[in-house]
């Protein structure tokens, strides 16, 4: 059984390190993936995962890895192999997935686009343990535990990391963020429905500034 190379594992080490907040960002039209994108960056945001809850996610990933170059752009809610290997067509520099399966983790062991999976329980992150992954989406986190679930994770798992998503809030954030084994947490208040369809982008970069500076 192949092992995670140290490859990616520094390379999801250096995307959960590039920022503090990640967008879980949702493109329902198409024509506003840019702006979108750029508002948050502009915001200072580092990180953006554009999630393939819609068809219009694999055409935005290529899109704004070419626009806007000096961030990690990934895929996010990749549910099987063949979005899998959509995102990495695309270009994404990462991949997140809700949940695990057996073949989903080894497929990310050997992939250009290295795989941060999601996980709710110690046994879906046991498994993935023993290919080698020590990074981990926490989903959905406020339903799976939240803050006591992560800190109980870390007593028999030192060594793991998470991304938790799902639930958190804007000031609920620097608590997520203040537990040692937590790199980052993951958002959708920073893209707020309102805004994006409205196309106010300078709401939507006030509040990424907003929310970096209360943490």
């Amino acid at each position: 059984m192949s092992q995670l190379s140290d490859f990616h594992r520094e390379r999801v080490r250096s995307v959960l390190e590039a920022s503090p907040l990640i967008p879980v960002i949702t493109i329902n039209h198409p024509d506003q993936a840019l702006s979108l994108c750029q508002a948050l960056v502009d915001g200072g945001i580092r990180v953006l995962e554009i999630t393939l809850r819609t068809p219009h996610g694999i055409k935005a990933i290529e899109q704004v890895r070419k626009a806007i170059p000096e961030v990690w752009v990934g895929a996010g809610t990749v549910t099987s192999i063949a979005q899998y290997r959509q995102a990495e067509a695309a270009g994404a520099q990462f991949v997140i997935t809700p949940g695990v399966t057996e073949a989903i983790l080894e497929f990310g062991v050997t992939s250009e686009a290295p795989l941060l999976p999601g996980i709710a329980t110690v046994s879906e992150l046991m498994v993935g343990y023993n290919l080698g992954y020590r990074e981990f989406k926490f989903f959905p986190a406020e339903v799976a535990g939240g803050i006591p679930a992560l800190k109980a994770f870390s007593g028999p798992f030192p060594d793991v990391t998470f991304c938790p998503t799902g639930g958190i809030r804007r000031n609920t954030a620097k608590d997520y963020l203040a537990l040692e084994n937590v790199r980052a947490v993951g958002g959708t208040w920073l893209t707020p429905d309102d805004a994006v369809a409205s196309g106010d982008w300078d709401q939507i970069a006030e509040t990424v500034r907003g929310s970096l500076l209360d943490l």
